[in-house]
C-alpha cells in the first residue's frame, strides 16, 4: 500500500493511499466489517449555488416560467453531468423514479436501445453532486440567458470568485 498523502483533520487521521483495494483489506482486517471507499468530489460553494437561484429567480419572472423549469433544463445542457446506460425494459420504471427521488435536477430521458428487450436511459445528475468546474458551466449557461433579456449580472471576475471559494475551503478543509 503506498501513502500519497496524509493529515490531521478535526481530530482525525486522514490518508490518501494507493492501491484502495490494500485499503479495504486494511478496514476489514482490523475491525472485520465491511467498508465503502468513496471517491472525495469538489464541492461548489454555497454562494455560487445560491447566485445560480438568484438569476434563476429573475430569469424566471423575466419568462414566465418557473424556477424549477428553468433548472431542469439547464441541467440537461450541462456537459459531462450525465450518463447513457441500457436497462432491461422491465426495471426502466423503477430506476427513473429512484433516480428523480434524489433531487429537484436528477433527471432522466428514454430512447430505445438496438438490444431486444432493453430501453437506452440517459441518466442526468442534478447540480448537488457537480464539482466546480460544471457548477461554473451551469452558471455560463444561466448568465448567457439573463444577459440576453437584459438581467444585469455580476462581472465575470466576480463569478469566478464565487467559483474559487470551492477550491478554498478545499485546501482550507
Amino acid at each position: 500500500m503506498q501513502i500519497d498523502d496524509a493529515k490531521i483533520e478535526n481530530g482525525w487521521l486522514c490518508l490518501k493511499v494507493q492501491p484502495t483495494e490494500a485499503l479495504k483489506w486494511l478496514c476489514n482486517f482490523k475491525h472485520g466489517k465491511d467498508y465503502e471507499i468513496k471517491e472525495v468530489r469538489q464541492k461548489r460553494s454555497l454562494d455560487a449555488n445560491a447566485y445560480a437561484w438568484v438569476l434563476l429567480d429573475k430569469l424566471a419572472e423575466a419568462l414566465n416560467y418557473s424556477k424549477a423549469e428553468l433548472y431542469r433544463r439547464y441541467v440537461k445542457e450541462v456537459g459531462g453531468c450525465s450518463d447513457i446506460v441500457c436497462v432491461k425494459n422491465q426495471a426502466v420504471n423503477r430506476l427513473r423514479s429512484e433516480w428523480s427521488n434524489k433531487g429537484l435536477g436528477w433527471q432522466t430521458d428514454t430512447m430505445p436501445s438496438k438490444i431486444q428487450g432493453c430501453t437506452t436511459v440517459v441518466l442526468y445528475y442534478g447540480s448537488s453532486s457537480y464539482d466546480k468546474a460544471q457548477m461554473g458551466r451551469l452558471i455560463d449557461l444561466i448568465v448567457q440567458d439573463c444577459v440576453a433579456v437584459g438581467i444585469e449580472v455580476k462581472p465575470q471576475e466576480e463569478i469566478e470568485s464565487l467559483l474559487q471559494q470551492y477550491e478554498r475551503s478545499r485546501t482550507n478543509a
